[in-house]
């Protein structure tokens, strides 16, 4: 799974720019932004407002995509992986009422 490098990827193409300006924003090299947009390398999270900020879109938005991809690749493998996600989204809820 690799929603957040095709979400970047369509972002960036959509938004008229070439892999070399925004691999020169976040300060990586465009073979470094080409993995992430493939799936290769993941991203790192401080990129995030940067990247929003560049296509003009919500970091909460981006934060999620990329979360999402972060939980996938931990649970991705496992056999009660969909049991511990319901599970934590039980401790998420239960923890935002105790705030």
């Amino acid at each position: 799974m690799n929603n957040f490098g095709e979400h970047i990827r369509t972002l960036r193409e959509n938004n008229g720019l070439l892999q070399r300006e925004v691999s020169n924003k976040l300060s990586i090299d465009t073979p470094m932004l080409s993995k992430i947009e493939r799936g290769e390398r993941r991203s790192k999270r401080e990129y995030i407002p940067i990247l929003a900020e560049l296509f003009h879109v919500e970091s909460e938005e981006l934060l999620a995509i990329w979360l999402a991809d972060k939980v996938y690749d931990i649970i991705k493998d496992e056999e009660v992986g969909l049991k511990a996600i319901h599970l934590a989204e039980k401790e998420v809820k239960y923890g935002k009422k105790k705030q």
